[in-house]
């Protein structure tokens, strides 16, 4: 592995003093490694434990470690500043545990890879635990470090050191992570940061966790650690499809009369993207998308049936479903749940998933066990190549010409949905990233044409995320000239408001919409159920759910973390100007906040089943 040295690259660089204005204002486009430099330390060979760990982050080849600070890291922290110079991989301030993960689980949304975190001791990785599922759900791969300690009780400062030393730090995360290690030496750090990267990475992804004993980071090296080739513990693991279930499963889609593919969890590339496109077009299936996860297949392509649902699938969908004779699911979330929910079809079912690897015994994430009568056992971007090919030369069944019909909102009271075409006008033709939803968003208000238009949502439901995941992907998508633009309820965005701070102090370019109905409103449906099914007032449905007497002025919030905050809108006149307005901004470099004051509601197929007394 090559010395770390800083001292040489850094010399004359210093970091811009906050009270520069004109110097921070230049800087707002330019790269984020122009940012915090530290000054020289003229270190140019690791000397103490967590030297050696931070190297092995560094051979991760990972850009950004997103951490809020703690004494239980500090020798890394150090490593980290003064023996890598914060380059490769780049501090990133959060203020809090939840806004690091989630800004890690945003970023590799966006670029299939993990991202580093560190969060301190065991109160910093309990308030990590929600967004860290968050990612596991997500099925989003990134490293966390973590650490204890001094595990030598000997070494431990009264007090403090005690009541944040764990003796099995990794049981708290161990349900919802792929794996975890306490490495007890330097050595033996490199060796858990390396696999905790290649686990990270390895299909089905996930987040690792590795936990550093403070007192091996601080121990100075009695001789120097031997280098290593990083890249020959971390072999590339590519899967691949069994034949004969590709021939069985081809078989059955080429004499399919009513095909159908559910398309699922699949990775940003551009050129999986067209295969599953060809494929369809080839089956002449129809296809069906999920909000939960993100964008699979153009939804405003005419195989594409109905809008991609949330919560319940789009009528045209669940049709589609009901009435196939063959089913393809690639990696679909939850597919026995949507065959359950569109009535237990008789279709033959072909599953194309590696999600199983995955699946243990805390967790029901997992889902119910599907019927299936085809599994191929890899990625669906290498199952839909060899299925193309194994369908032979037969001529594509061509499709008509694409088209979105967005829902056009009637009324003066403002919704979600006015709110949505006010925002795609103000879009344009501009290419743009949805970095999230909230659950009131109507998939048929927005076409998704390409794999980054969508990112899908927090994956484990926990309300808070959403801002942190928004921050992270703007930050992977800094410098592509595509839009982000995260859409965002009030109460996610009370509970993850601060994860703008980072965004807004390393100039990374956000637009966050706040859908600001002044309630937990999907909670008061769940208390209107209740209320139907024993009998009670639905009008009481309110009471200890709604967030107002008095209202939140979240622009202002906003701009206590540094973002532009514009509102709060409260007219349907008001919302294109005033979104023209942040988009100019966010392209000037700043994070953007529009506060919304919509009217609570869902769809109606979502309201449906969320207030249905049976069912």
């Amino acid at each position: 592995m090559p010395p770390a040295a800083n001292g040489a690259e850094l010399v004359g660089i210093e970091p811009v003093a906050v009270s520069d204005r004109s110097a921070s204002q230049r800087i707002v486009n330019d790269d984020m490694s122009t940012l915090e430099r530290p000054r020289p330390a003229g270190v140019n060979a690791a000397a103490f434990g967590s030297d050696v760990a931070a190297e092995a982050l560094r051979a991760l080849d990972i850009p950004y470690i997103a951490l809020n600070p703690g004494a239980s890291y500090r020798g890394l922290h150090d490593s980290l500043v003064n023996y890598l110079g914060n380059r490769r991989p780049q501090i990133l301030l959060c203020l809090h545990e939840e806004s690091a993960v989630a800004i890690a689980h945003g970023y590799a949304k966006v670029t299939d890879r993990a991202m580093a975190v560190a969060v301190h001791s065991n109160v910093g990785l309990m308030h990590a635990t929600m967004a860290i599922f968050n990612a596991w759900c997500d099925r989003m791969p990134m490293v966390i470090l973590g650490a204890t300690g001094p595990v030598d009780a000997v070494k431990r400062r009264p007090w403090i050191d005690w009541i944040h030393t764990a003796r099995d730090q990794g049981a708290l995360v161990r349900g919802y992570t792929k794996w975890d290690d306490q490495p007890a030496s330097a050595v033996a750090a490199r060796e858990a940061i390396l696999r905790a990267g290649w686990i990270a990475n390895t299909a089905p992804r996930g987040p690792t966790y590795v936990n550093l004993d403070a007192g091996m980071q601080e121990e100075k090296l009695v001789e120097p650690v031997a280098p290593i080739d990083a890249k020959r513990f971390m072999p590339p693991v590519i899967g691949a499809a069994n034949p004969d279930a590709l021939r069985a499963a081809a078989a059955l889609l080429a004499a399919a009369k009513r095909p159908v593919i559910l398309a699922g969890r699949v990775s940003r590339s551009e050129q999986a993207w067209h295969q599953r496109v060809a494929l369809a077009e080839r089956l002449a299936a129809r296809v069906v998308t999920d909000l939960k996860v993100a964008a699979s297949f153009p939804t405003d392509h005419p195989l594409h049936a109905g809008a991609p649902g949330g919560i319940v699938l789009a009528p045209a969908a669940a049709e589609a479903v009901a009435a196939a004779d063959v089913i393809l699911s690639l990696d679909w979330l939850d597919l026995a749940g949507t065959l359950k929910k569109a009535g237990a079809p008789t279709a033959t079912i072909v599953q194309v998933s590696v999600d199983h690897h995955l699946h243990n015994g805390w967790s029901m994430d997992y889902q119910g066990l599907p019927p299936v009568d085809v599994f191929i056992d890899c990625e669906p971007d290498l199952a839909v190549p060899p299925l193309l090919a194994a369908l032979g030369g037969a001529p594509a069944r061509t499709a008509a010409e694409r088209g979105a019909a967005f829902p056009v909102p009637t009324g003066e009271r403002l919704t979600v949905d006015h709110l949505a075409a006010a925002l795609r006008e103000a879009v344009g033709r501009r290419p743009a990233s949805l970095t999230h939803v909230p659950l009131s968003w109507n998939g048929a208000s927005w076409a998704f044409a390409h794999p980054l238009d969508y990112l899908g949502s927090d994956g484990g439901g926990g309300i808070g995320g959403g801002p942190g995941i928004s921050v992270g992907a703007a930050l992977a998508l800094k410098g592509t000239g595509r839009l982000p633009i995260g859409i965002c309820g009030d109460g996610d965005f009370l509970m993850g408001a601060t994860a703008l701070w980072t965004a807004a102090h390393y100039h990374i370019p956000l637009l966050l919409v706040v859908a600001n109905n002044r309630s937990f409103f999907n909670d008061e449906l769940h208390q209107e159920r209740v209320a139907r099914m024993r009998n009670r007032p639905v009008e009481n449905r309110w009471i200890g759910q709604r967030i107002s007497d008095p209202d939140i002025d979240l622009a202002a919030m906003a701009r206590a973390q540094g973002a532009q905050g514009f509102g709060p809108v409260t007219t349907v006149a008001e919302l294109r100007p005033i979104f023209e307005r942040a988009i100019a901004a966010v392209e000037a470099g700043a994070v953007a906040v529009v506060d919304c004051r919509v009217e609570p509601g869902y769809t109606a197929e979502t309201t449906a089943v969320m207030t249905r007394a049976s069912g």
